[in-house]
């Protein structure tokens, strides 16, 4: 009896030392990696100016605009990824913070959001950024690259995670319901449509192509993205070099 209980201990105390031993190897990983998420958690970067120059017309860009769902794994510029976003809800207004759409009684319910991969973006790295229109900056919500998850939450369309960029066009009724009441939702949505089409035309501008999205589970994106429940997400553009 005496030798099963100093064996027990004996078992207890190598379990321990061997959980120990286990703990301060891995601690500078651990600490590492703790230090890594602390870093770029809530990272703000501001962006370049948007220069008014295009490549192509107007017309050019209209006629030339198709959904395209292959991308090369080309990196894209930092000035293609802000003129993007600047197109998508940019200030064009300074004195009176108008934005590049339309939106119903100015109360600009939309918010954006860029998915990005590690080579994605020249000086960009991995993770769920959101454009803040008034400061033209990034603020980064996540430091992975989810386009393999947003594509799974998009009824696994893998196709989706090739691309560079993943563009999610949110809006939170809210802000527009409190004046418009329900009809606010409808007002939320026909600006999300403008909004695509000025990421398609734009990334036509650029030499680039985009696709458009609609079907994905609502929920499953928001929790992927670990984005406000309150902004609902409309579209997901992919945009990128096409195949």
């Amino acid at each position: 009896m005496a030798f099963k209980k100093e064996r027990r201990k004996f078992v207890t105390g190598l379990g321990s030392w061997a959980v120990g031993l286990w703990l301060a190897s891995s601690r500078p990983q651990r600490q590492a990696l703790a230090q890594s998420n602390k870093q770029c958690k809530g990272a703000v970067m501001k962006l370049p100016p948007v220069t008014m120059e295009g490549m192509i017309s107007v017309e050019q860009a209209i006629k030339q605009r198709r959904t395209v769902r292959s991308y090369k794994p080309k990196m894209l510029h930092l000035e293609q990824l802000t003129k993007l976003l600047w197109s998508a809800q940019g200030v064009t207004d300074e004195s009176r913070f108008k934005r590049a759409v339309p939106s119903a009684g100015a109360l600009y319910p939309m918010d954006i959001y860029t998915v990005a991969g590690q080579d994605s973006v020249e000086q960009i790295n991995a993770g769920v950024y959101h454009y803040e229109s008034k400061k033209h900056l990034l603020t980064q919500v996540t430091a992975q690259d989810l386009r393999d998850e947003v594509a799974k939450a998009a009824l696994f369309q893998t196709w989706m995670a090739e691309a560079p960029l993943n563009f999610v066009i949110t809006a939170e009724y809210s802000r527009v319901t409190s004046k418009y009441g329900k009809r606010g939702v409808r007002y939320a949505r026909i600006e999300a449509g403008h909004i695509g089409q000025n990421l398609f035309l734009q990334a036509e501008a650029l030499g680039l192509k985009a696709g458009i999205v609609g079907a994905f589970h609502d929920k499953k994106l928001i929790d992927v993205m670990k984005i406000p429940r309150t902004h609902e997400p409309l579209l997901i553009m992919p945009v990128g070099y096409a195949a």
